[in-house]
């Protein structure tokens, strides 16, 4: 499972064609749409395809009932590989009618340390200055694989790609009449990423019939693999996931779509953290929140493994500004207070070392790490 155009299909094929003899349908097609008979269907795969035992079916969500025909066909012993791009169907048709006998892997684009590995670029050979000039041309452009590999151009390559999702993975998809609608409030959400969003001030913002409909089509711009929310800590079950910010899978896509006479780093520097926790999260080795305090004091991100908060992080891109720079210290020292947790950290562009900070009796360490070498740890330092 994963956005569009991440690499899922070549991934599979790549795998597959080492392992020998397999079918192979794509279910993108528009001739496959109205397709009704599925016996007809495996009679011409097994006679292009020499017989295969192994399977795959890419876009697999666009079938019609395909969850009945997959476990059909698993039970008559054929091994199967789906791909999609729809989380939501994809895990509840699984989770119905696959459980126990499926492995659900999601596949994002490029990180940072395979950006690096797609333009053969050995980090620890650079200078500083091209460390990060590579850091700042990951933050804008994002990991798309076919912008990198096939050096298209990022701005025109992803409104093109954002377009398509927008309209044949959710307008045709859903049956939504007032497509404008949801393509101003997915472009809000990009032009708004990591900041605290409410429904209602959506549908105001954007001119949506209610807060439902904005909640509704939130809903699906995150089947949709386009944005992810990430909800505020507490400890209050009726209060979970009332509050919640919204980022964005990848950066390209942001600074495609967004109307901005140059980038927005900070946005940007925090969106990148956001995906790169956000890949740990569905891998189930951590959950990922945000505190904030009654009085408006904020950390970004709150680290939670099991039962404990393990790490508290801010996104700084810079903490040149001395007023900045102490609030983030005084919503860290604060937050730490409350949630019982001494792993402080700051994200930034380049400082890396390590101050310990005090405010209004509270003393804590706190580490600064470049972002770069954060995002190259990947994310081994939580383990398995």
């Amino acid at each position: 499972m994963g956005p569009r155009r991440a690499g899922k299909s070549f991934f599979v094929l790549h795998t597959l064609n080492q392992l020998g003899k397999f079918g192979y349908v794509n279910f993108d097609n528009e001739a496959l749409i109205q397709l009704t008979n599925y016996n007809d269907l495996i009679a011409e795969v097994m006679q292009v395809f020499d017989n295969p035992t192994l399977l795959f079916f890419d876009e697999i969500q666009n079938l019609p009932n395909w969850e009945l025909f997959v476990s059909r066909l698993q039970r008559e012993g054929y091994n199967i590989v789906i791909t999609g791009s729809n989380s939501k169907l994809l895990s509840k048709e699984l989770a119905s009618h696959l459980t126990g006998r499926h492995i659900p892997t999601t596949l994002l684009p490029f990180s940072f340390s395979e950006y690096l590995r797609a333009t053969q670029q050995n980090f620890k050979e650079l200078t500083t200055q091209q460390q990060q000039t590579m850091l700042l041309a990951y933050l804008e452009s994002g990991g798309y694989p076919e912008t990198i590999t096939k050096k298209l151009k990022a701005p025109q390559y992803l409104s093109i790609l954002f377009d398509s999702i927008i309209f044949k993975d959710i307008i045709k998809r859903h049956n939504i009449r007032k497509g404008p609608g949801i393509e101003r409030l997915a472009v809000y959400l990009l032009s708004n990423v990591a900041s605290e969003i409410s429904y209602l001030s959506l549908a105001n913002a954007t001119g949506l019939a209610s807060s439902l409909t904005a909640q509704r089509y939130c809903g699906f711009l995150e089947e949709a693999y386009l944005v992810f929310p990430i909800t505020r800590f507490t400890y209050k079950t009726k209060l979970a996931g009332q509050n919640r910010k919204i980022y964005c899978y990848d950066n390209g896509l942001i600074a495609a779509k967004t109307y901005q006479s140059s980038p927005n780093y900070g946005r940007l520097f925090e969106n990148c953290i956001a995906v790169q926790l956000k890949r740990m999260d569905i891998e189930r080795k951590i959950q990922v929140y945000y505190w904030r305090s009654p009085q408006g004091e904020e950390v970004d991100f709150v680290i939670k493994k099991g039962t404990q908060v393990v790490e508290l992080i801010q996104a700084c891109y810079t903490i040149e500004s001395a007023k900045t720079h102490n609030r983030e210290i005084r919503s860290l020292l604060k937050a730490s207070k409350e949630l019982q947790c001494n792993n402080l950290t700051i994200l930034t562009l380049h400082q890396n070392d390590t101050k310990e900070k005090e405010w209004f009796g509270i003393k804590r360490k706190i580490c600064y790490t470049p972002l770069s070498k954060w995002l190259l740890e990947e994310n081994s330092k939580y383990g398995d």
